[in-house]
């Protein structure tokens, strides 16, 4: 018997409140990435966290090569999660690659969302000169991908620096290492190429138009450049950007009030 979609994508839900919250991880995380922001939405929400197939405490017999090649795969597990929890409406939080999966699934079946809140988002991380900065050569992506087939630990301890970049919480750099290092070596290689060298400015446009959106936008990050969010800003019409004082890539973890504070600023001023 195939296994429940809560089962197959560990799925939590937590919390009160008339209004659902739904938390996405990146790349190489699972939900635990969220224990400093998700809790602090409890008192007013019901929050759903999970895991993609693959991640995490997923169930990684689920996992399909040709399901989860494109972001598509993965936005549909967000959809089946949707679905199972009877969930529409619900405010959405994405961080890193969720948040193109997240405009994947709006895309689909817009009912689902009311709100999409993106924390460094990127639908394009390679640069194409000379109008769009995603922040990589095609051949520093390339290069990722043959020290994750040539050195299974390695490419964890070089990447996990760069995507946190706060040296003074070694703790945080240490997690994400072992985050990295806890995939499947062929799961984590397959995401790598599936996140990195997927092209989605095309989607931008098929977003709903009346769908409010948040980008928060750290104000150093080496995933995410400020130019990748300027131009999510510019392509998303309605959406509104906010730089924060944080750096690195994952502000949930390394600075998680004040990521909190931009969230419920923003819906305080959206129509709840």
């Amino acid at each position: 018997m195939s296994p429940t979609i809560a089962t197959r994508n560990h799925v939590n839900v937590s919390g009160h409140g008339p209004e659902t919250i739904l938390f996405a991880h990146g790349f190489g995380c699972d939900q635990n990435m969220w224990r400093f922001v998700a809790p602090a939405f409890e008192n007013e929400y019901r929050t759903v966290l999970f895991d993609y197939v693959g991640s995490g405490k997923s169930d990684t017999s689920a996992y399909n090569d040709q399901r989860y090649r494109r972001l598509e795969g993965y936005a549909q597990d967000l959809i089946d999660i949707c679905q199972e929890l009877q969930l529409q409406d619900l405010i959405f939080v994405g961080h890193s690659v969720s948040c193109i999966i997240g405009m994947l699934a709006a895309k689909q079946h817009p009912h689902l969302f009311k709100t999409l809140i993106l924390i460094g988002p990127s639908p394009c991380y390679i640069n194409h000169p000379p109008h769009y900065h995603g922040g990589f050569n095609r051949e520093d992506l390339q290069g990722l991908l043959h020290m994750m087939d040539k050195n299974r630990m390695g490419w964890a301890s070089f990447l996990a620096p760069v995507v946190m970049k706060n040296p003074d919480q070694p703790e945080l750099t240490q997690e994400l290492e072992q985050s990295f290092c806890a995939i499947h070596p062929k799961i984590a290689r397959q995401f790598a190429e599936t996140t990195f060298f997927s092209d989605n400015r095309a989607d931008l446009a098929h977003v709903a138009l009346n769908l409010p959106i948040l980008i928060l936008q750290c104000s150093d990050d080496s995933i995410a450049p400020l130019e990748v969010g300027q131009y999510l800003h510019r392509e998303l019409p309605g959406s509104t950007l906010k730089i924060l004082q944080a750096t690195g890539h994952c502000p949930h973890l390394s600075h998680p009030q004040e990521t909190i504070q931009h969230i419920e600023d923003y819906l305080n001023t959206t129509s709840r």
